[in-house]
This record gives structure tokens, sequence and C-alpha cells, in this order.
């Protein structure tokens, strides 16, 4: 049922930037058109942890792994973090196609490039496979209701939010989700090498 109310809401938002072109042709070899569920037609920009602007479709090709986070918590994502962590290093030698595991901040104001990448060498989550993302509010919220994560700001610093991770295809389009924390993480390692494979 919530897989159903995300593609809804994914639909409904991609509805007015669905791709009315024929197939890209490029380097000779003619490309896939996006699947209309796909997050790579999402028209916002984000900023990466090495300061540089990208959109979602320029991460087209790989699998994705997606947790929504802020810098400045002290509670939930730690153990979020931890979960990415346990993740990659489970999936690392069985994928043969290697994801991309990414953090997207909910705390856009705070958490500026500069955070990102501090945040993700204390956490020891910077290497090439590791994306640290901060948008706009807007952008955020809009990626935030895609994956029916919650949240709100309670005082200056702090947000209570859902605690989420979700796994999308190399086209861009949702596979799984594992909401909780703490729990046992085999069915979404499975789930990745699953649609890493060749």
């Amino acid at each position: 049922m919530k897989k159903l109310i995300i593609l809804c809401c994914l639909s409904g938002m991609l509805s007015g930037c669905s791709n009315s072109n024929g197939p890209v042709s490029g380097g000779g070899k003619q490309q896939e058109e996006l699947h209309d569920m796909s997050i790579y037609h999402l028209p916002s920009d984000w900023n990466t942890q090495d300061g540089e602007k990208i959109s979602f479709k320029d991460l087209k090709g790989q699998p994705l792994v997606v947790v929504m986070i802020y810098t400045a918590c002290k509670t939930a994502c730690p153990r979020l973090v931890a979960d990415m962590r346990q993740i990659e290093e489970k999936t690392s030698s069985a994928a043969v196609q290697q994801p991309r595991y990414i953090l997207v901040s909910i705390d856009p104001l705070n958490d500026s490039p500069e955070k990102l990448k501090q945040f993700a060498k204390v956490n020891q989550m910077d290497g090439a496979q590791w994306l640290f993302l901060q948008g706009t509010e807007s952008g955020v919220r809009d990626f935030a209701n895609i994956l029916a994560v919650k949240y709100k700001r309670i005082d200056p610093i702090d947000f209570s939010h859902s605690n989420i991770i979700s796994v999308f295809d190399e086209q861009g389009v949702l596979q799984y989700q594992k909401e909780g924390l703490g729990l046992q993480n085999d069915e979404i390692i499975t789930k990745i090498i699953e649609i890493s494979g060749p």
C-alpha cells in the first residue's frame, strides 16, 4: 500500500516533467527512455559535499541506496548512518554493479557542502561510493514526499523524521524500502545485490 501511495505521488510530481522527446542517441548508440516513475525526471538541482552542482539524472545508470538525515542529529541519524555503512560493506564484494550510497540532508539551511564533507570524513564515508546532497528547502520537501519520508523541525537545530532507507534501480525506479532502526539488513542487502546483478 505504501509503495502504491509513493508511486502515485511520484507520478503526480513528474507529470509536468515527463520526457516528450524520443530516445536520445549518443555515441552512435541509442539510449533507453526513462521509466515514468524514475526519480531522474526530477528537475531539482543539488550541491554535493564537494561543492559540485548535480541533478539526479546525472546518477543514471547505477543503483542508488538513499537515506535522509541531518548532520546535527544525535539520535536516529547515527543509527541510519551505521546501517548504511553496514549495508555498503556487505554489498561491495557481492554486487556486480556497484551502487551509489546517497545521504540527503533534510536541513539544507545548516548542512552546507563543507559541513557535509566534514560529516562524511568523521563517519568514514568519504570514498567515491558515498554522495552527500544539500538541496533547496522545496527540493528536499518534494524528494521526501516521493520517499514517504516525513520530517518536521522541532527546535532551531533538531527535527523529528522518518527512518527509511530506499533502494532504486539503475533506471531510478524505487524497488525497496526499509523502515525502522536497528533492524536486520539482510533483506535490503539481498535486494541491492539482486538489482546490481548482470
